[in-house]
């Protein structure tokens, strides 16, 4: 995977210097993650509204593909042949709804990485005003060839420094809220590798010194438990009945209790941006759902297609037969004509009514056999 190490580093560095730039406007960290969630989500919403619209259409279709499936229930190739020429019918893809889903996962860990600290390497450029917020609370260690762990655990500051650079509704942005029986979290560790040997370094930071300073951690890891488990349901709702297999529906309750235990180890920063989110989806949902096409919609629209296709085969069927109708007559003649056989002779040649014929000309036998003339 280590094709794959440039171009990761190359999207946390990018999204390090959107975070960086965001800060040099909005010098308040927990507003520019906000803002930062926004122009994500604003950058998903096609895909949003698209995910919620084909779960839309699929609900309206839901007893269409029940009688399907009851209808060929003992020819399972028949059936998903019969479902899946419903689907392309009614113009419904049912894996569009999945995709703003995976892309969620992506980009939560690398807002993870971005916004973790201690990390090595930073992520946010240098000489903006977000990375003298960081650093003076954490500041990089210059370490060099042939440095022993003891003498890199010495250029650790004693002291934390200022939080007010990455503070937000009274919490370090930079601190999680840790267990309730564990002691207040009052350093950030990390870990790296000095001459091939792992050194676990502790850096204090100021994140909380009591359990009233830790309150409103956990009170944004629950509102990211509730919003999640909001969210889940919301989408739960607005799938067809019977659409989500058990797995699903174990994983729609499994998630807002996972979701919920990060909330309590992951950085605040990284908690206020999942909140956001999840806040951003469940007003976009409730739009949605408020307008939704009605069922009466999406089948007038299915039925003029299908109905423009029948007239098309109608009006070719018609003019097939009117073209044969032609051609029959055409061949035929009016009725009363006289029909010419082949090697007969020409009307008017003088075997037709009304022309004189020459005596003893043969003709129609010559007429009485007495009255003929003798040699």
């Amino acid at each position: 995977m280590n094709f794959l190490s440039g171009p990761w580093q190359g999207l946390l560095n990018g999204l390090g210097w959107l975070v960086a730039q965001i800060y040099e406007v909005i010098p308040n960290f927990g507003i520019t993650i906000i803002v930062l969630t926004i122009v994500i989500r604003l950058v998903l919403l096609p895909l949003g509204i698209k995910q919620v619209r084909s779960m839309q259409h699929m609900q309206i279709i839901q007893p269409k593909v029940k009688q399907l499936q009851q209808k060929y229930k003992a020819n399972r190739q028949r059936q998903q042949e019969e479902i899946m020429k419903l689907y392309k019918e009614y113009g419904v893809n049912p894996f569009s709804g999945c995709w703003p889903v995976l892309l969620q996962f992506p980009i939560l860990i690398a807002m993870y990485s971005v916004l973790r600290f201690p990390q090595h390497p930073i992520h946010i450029p240098q000489e903006t005003r977000l990375y003298e917020a960081v650093t003076v609370q954490i500041p990089p260690l210059e370490v060099t060839e042939g440095m022993t762990p003891e003498e890199v655990q010495a250029l650790v500051p004693t002291q934390s420094g200022p939080a007010s650079g990455t503070s937000f509704l009274g919490m370090n942005l930079l601190c999680p809220a840790g267990l309730p029986w564990q002691p207040a979290p009052d350093t950030l560790g990390d870990e790296i590798t000095v001459n091939g040997e792992k050194v676990r370094l502790e850096y204090p930071v100021d994140c909380a010194s009591n359990a009233l300073e830790r309150v409103p951690y956990y009170a944004f890891a629950l509102l990211m438990f509730g919003t999640t488990y909001f969210q889940q349901r919301q989408m739960q709702k607005a799938s067809p009945p019977g659409a989500a297999s058990q797995q699903q529906q174990a994983l729609l309750k499994i998630l807002p209790i996972m979701f919920g235990v990060f909330g309590i180890f992951f950085p605040a920063g990284l908690v206020v941006y999942w909140t956001t989110s999840n806040l951003w989806q469940i007003g976009q949902q409730y739009y949605m759902l408020r307008t939704r096409p009605s069922a009466e919609t999406l089948a007038s629209a299915a039925d003029g297609k299908k109905g423009s296709e029948k007239r098309g085969l109608m009006s070719s069927m018609m003019e097939r037969a009117e073209q044969e109708r032609q051609r029959r007559g055409s061949s035929t003649g009016r009725p009363g004509s006289a029909t010419r056989k082949p090697g007969g002779p020409k009307p008017g040649s003088g075997s037709g009514r009304g022309q004189p014929k020459k005596p003893g000309s043969g003709g129609d036998g010559g007429g009485d056999p007495k009255k003929r003339p003798k040699r």
